[in-house]
């Protein structure tokens, strides 16, 4: 059957769980896009139970011979499964499977545990059919969808913009520097979503004085996309957690990534204050504590066991969730580092 056919012969309602966020909302757009508004006038527009008898008593006078087919697509389905105890799902589910009005409910997800999201009653309502969409293209069919997706179309009003900003895409996507971006955008994920990220951090840089997407642009947006979040954490960090840390990563070094508790930590840290003799860097352990604690608030470190209510703080064993690289890299971008700390950093095994 042709789609041109399906679209006369069968009703489509789209729902989005980004715009839709509880059932109310959800079944207004139900009613608007069955075009159910004006049958009983105001009423349609009460209170959610009204809302909600309505459109299944809609539903349910049909029959599987006379009435015709509704499709119900969800996309970002995982976020109604968030919604109040399910009510539309498990309402939905349920008439899809009595002989009541033909419809049929397609889920649309990134998340493959969604099952585990449904509640009891939905879950044995549901077909339990999957099917799992994957991105089979190669580089080639990768940088046409790029260039399809920032070119503009023919219809666009300024024609002769249109015309200049589509060979400046042309451009782009022979430049060897794009395509190397594009290339490791594409091994990471050929997802289109994260090529769609890419763009528009791109597009986003677009200004009257800046008219058309350069390579650098891309490269620029690249870099954001491609950051990392706890490496950027660091950044934030004042000089005795960044000491912490760098006391840590000797730790890891010295005992081969075994777990280390803060007493080790503040003995590493000790040594360093010793040697240097820096009164700047002596600070009182309670202060250091806190600075620890701090850490593991950001999630930069954590417990190795759960913490007993009796154990000490000092001797709870922990673990470093930074390796040796991104710290590196992180000091080398850390604003007025003292060259002394980036020094102990870069020493190795610490001060033996």
């Amino acid at each position: 059957m042709e789609v041109e056919d399906v679209s006369e012969n069968v009703l489509q309602v789209h729902l989005n769980g980004l715009l839709q966020i509880n059932d109310k909302i959800a079944l207004k757009e139900i009613t608007r896009q069955l075009n159910l508004e004006n049958v009983v006038g105001d009423k349609v527009f009460g209170s959610f139970a009204e809302n909600l008898s309505f459109i299944l008593e809609a539903l349910k006078k049909g029959d599987r011979t006379s009435s015709c087919p509704v499709i119900f697509i969800l996309d970002e389905f995982d976020l109604f499964a968030h919604h109040r105890n399910q009510t539309l799902l498990y309402n939905l589910f349920d008439i899809s499977q009595s002989a009541q009005t033909p419809i049929a409910v397609i889920g649309l997800t990134c998340r493959l545990d969604i099952l585990e999201l449904l509640e009891k009653r939905v879950k044995s309502r549901f077909s339990h059919r999957q099917m799992h969409l994957m991105n089979s293209f190669g580089f080639p069919q990768y940088l046409k969808i790029f260039k399809e997706q920032l070119s503009l179309p023919a219809e666009f009003p300024d024609k002769l913009f249109a015309e200049k900003w589509n060979e400046n895409v042309q451009c782009l996507s022979e430049d060897k520097s794009v395509q190397e971006v594009l290339q490791k955008h594409f091994n990471i994920s050929k997802s289109l979503r994260s090529l769609h990220m890419l763009l528009m951090l791109a597009l986003s840089r677009v200004t009257t004085s800046h008219p058309f997407i350069t390579a650098a642009d891309l490269m620029e947006a690249n870099q954001l996309c491609s950051m990392d979040s706890k490496a950027n954490i660091v950044h934030g960090l004042s000089v005795l957690e960044i000491c912490l840390i760098i006391a840590m990563k000797h730790l890891n070094d010295i005992y081969e990534e075994e777990p280390f508790n803060f007493q080790m930590v503040y003995n590493e840290f000790q040594k360093f204050v010793q040697r240097k003799a820096h009164s700047v860097y002596n600070f009182e352990k309670p202060v250091v504590m806190k600075a620890f604690e701090h850490l593991q608030q950001l999630e930069l470190i954590r417990p190795v066991e759960r913490t007993s209510v009796n154990a000490q703080r000092e001797y709870q064993l922990m673990k470093l969730l930074l390796d040796n690289t991104q710290i590196m890299n992180a000091l080398q971008k850390y604003p007025n580092c003292p060259t002394d700390v980036r020094q102990w950093a870069t020493s190795s095994l610490s001060w033996l």
